[in-house]
């Protein structure tokens, strides 16, 4: 059964591994440096941040991670839930923990009128489950401009 909880601090050496794999995966479409990884780690375990992380465990220990960030949409006209990360480890996956993950982040966050994730083409295994779930790929190009 997936137990999920609040990241920490201390989740760091157990997180930080999964994060990293996750942006050597196919489930990104460009590197991000390690840098920018360990600010986002410490951006969803700061109280107050823009972010909140959950560490995702079964009885073995920690099987994945997610990352979470609201905010206010107006052509939805009240919370969009941005899901920035979901990440299940290999040994993990195919065991039903994605849906129970999705399950309870609706459940968890019933004021939030959509809840919105990036999929790249080529993880076809996550697309396949989130249109299982109910999600529909939404028409838009995005554009960006960092800041260095």
């Amino acid at each position: 059964m997936l137990q999920i909880r609040k990241m920490t601090g201390a989740d760091a050496k157990t997180v930080l591994p999964m994060v990293y794999g996750f942006y050597r995966s196919d489930a990104v479409d460009h590197a991000v440096p390690e840098e920018t990884l360990n600010r986002t780690f410490q951006a969803a375990v700061t109280d107050g941040s823009l972010l909140e992380g959950f560490v995702l465990e079964d009885e073995t220990g920690a099987v994945g991670f997610a990352y979470l960030s609201p905010y206010y949409a107006c052509e939805v006209g009240g919370v969009n839930m941005m899901l920035e990360e979901i990440f299940i480890i290999p040994e993990a996956q195919g065991k039903g923990y994605g849906t129970e993950f999705f399950r309870w982040m609706e459940e968890t966050y019933p004021e939030v009128r959509r809840f919105r994730l990036e999929v790249t083409e080529s993880n076809q295994a996550a697309v396949r489950l989130y249109k299982k779930l109910g999600y529909d790929f939404i028409r838009y190009e995005q554009m960006a401009k960092d800041r260095k």
